[in-house]
């Protein structure tokens, strides 16, 4: 059965239109407001956008379920271009440590950071993840996220990496888009503790080709950084996905500039995530590039560091700037974009209306999906956010509170659902 929606009278309907690549420089700020405005969707798809007296008059209007806006904000749902979805328990024993004053290296050699979330994982049932990570889902989707990037690289082995991407594909579309990614090469697992070649090696000629032809991935990403892997591990690591069909993303600079970004460049990346540490010949490679840079402020906000990418001049060279959560259970354990966008514009000085469009429609190009979502056109999904807020701005002002009223997600409200537990059983 056909579904119709109308949703009218918003005081303001951020649309996002514009050209068809990412926003950048000026056009980052342009929301394509249209004042008292209306959607018309029908089964899943926007149909028709503009002024409410025009759309209310229109015959296919007549039967829609009409959902007033009057005195809101309706806005395209948000795009989380970055995620550690599956990802077992939180870190409390890094989060203490890290309060006392240890460094990231020093919270990894005292048994906590990448590593301890690895035993979890391994340990966990495919069951439990599944309930942990649903909870998660259903409260992104609650926020206003509507589309999900999903990495693996909590399993580090050949088992545990498969149940990563088979529980992020079960999920899709479960309530929301789940997009995942092979993170193989996220550290180096204890059978391989000084052998990081040899891992790299495993990855491109086992893992790979396995996820590839398994259709498990969409994109494979490797964390170039210190005591991660360096630039020339990461090459190879990026050169066999591309070979085998996978995006190449890559985690770039969070702790120290190796030359992430010029790879992420020469590799024709889609996104270089993170950026803290990245100097100005690397905001000009790309501001003169096709990768968009990804910006994660709430792994800088929660570690308790001042250093946060350098948006303002991102932005101002020209460079694609998007902004995720970076959800993940030791450096970001949060779900919330409006936060996100919060801290854009407290810590990076980034706009309202940039901030906006860095987490919708240049999330959507991070991830290759803008011509499906990212914005309010006729002819994509309806993926939507009726805000309870008259004015744009308040979503970053009010940080850490859901403004969120209605999230649609292809046409259709997603309802709050009884979170789903694990029996002790699956133990």
């Amino acid at each position: 059965m056909t579904s119709t929606y109308l949703i009218r009278g918003a005081k303001q309907l951020l649309t996002l239109r514009g050209a068809a690549g990412p926003r950048r420089g000026p056009a980052l700020a342009d929301l394509g407001i249209i004042l008292d405005g209306a959607v018309l969707i029908e089964d899943g798809i926007i149909k028709e956008v503009g002024p409410s007296r025009r759309l209310t008059n229109l015959a296919s209007a007549r039967e829609a379920t009409e959902i007033e806006a009057y005195g809101k904000v309706v806005l395209p749902g948000f795009v989380d271009s970055h995620t550690h979805l599956v990802c077992g328990p939180p870190r409390l024993k890094d989060y203490e440590m890290r309060i006392a004053g240890k460094t990231y290296a020093e919270i990894a050699a005292n048994g906590g950071g990448i590593l301890s979330t690895v035993r979890s994982v391994r340990s966990w049932t495919w069951r439990r993840l599944e309930a942990e990570a649903r909870k998660v889902l259903r409260r992104m989707g609650e926020h206003g996220t509507t589309s999900v990037e999903a990495k693996s690289g909590y399993g580090l082995d050949e088992t545990s990496e498969f149940k990563l991407l088979r529980a992020a594909r079960h999920w899709d579309a479960r309530p929301l888009d789940i997009y995942s990614t092979f993170l193989g090469a996220h550290a180096v697992p204890p059978e391989f503790e000084g052998r990081a070649d040899d891992y790299i090696s495993w990855l491109c000629t086992d893992m790979i080709p396995a996820v590839a032809r398994r259709r498990l991935a969409d994109y494979a990403d490797v964390y170039c950084d210190q005591n991660a892997f360096t630039v020339e591990q990461s090459r190879r690591y990026l050169q066999a996905a591309r070979l085998a069909g996978l995006k190449p993303r890559i985690h770039a600079s969070q702790f120290a500039n190796l030359g992430a970004v010029q790879l992420a460049v020469e590799q024709g990346a889609m996104s270089a995530d993170h950026l803290e540490q990245i100097a100005e010949a690397e905001v000009r490679a790309l501001a003169q590039s096709n990768v968009v840079a990804t910006l994660l402020p709430g792994s800088v906000f929660h570690i308790g560091s001042s250093r946060y990418p350098p948006a303002r001049q991102l932005i101002e060279a020209g460079a694609a700037v998007a902004l995720a959560t970076d959800f993940n259970p030791g450096t970001s354990p949060t779900y919330n974009m409006q936060m996100v966008l919060a801290l854009a514009c407290t810590q990076m000085r980034m706009t309202p209306a940039e901030a906006i469009a860095a987490a919708t429609v240049n999330g959507a190009h991070a991830l290759g999906i803008a011509g499906q979502v990212g914005s309010i056109e006729a002819g994509k999904q309806a993926d939507l956010l009726l805000m309870d807020i008259s004015d744009y701005r308040e979503i970053p002002y009010h940080f850490g509170v859901n403004q969120v009223e209605l999230t649609f997600k292809r046409g259709e409200i997603l309802q709050k659902e009884k979170e789903p537990a694990w029996d002790i059983n699956d133990l």
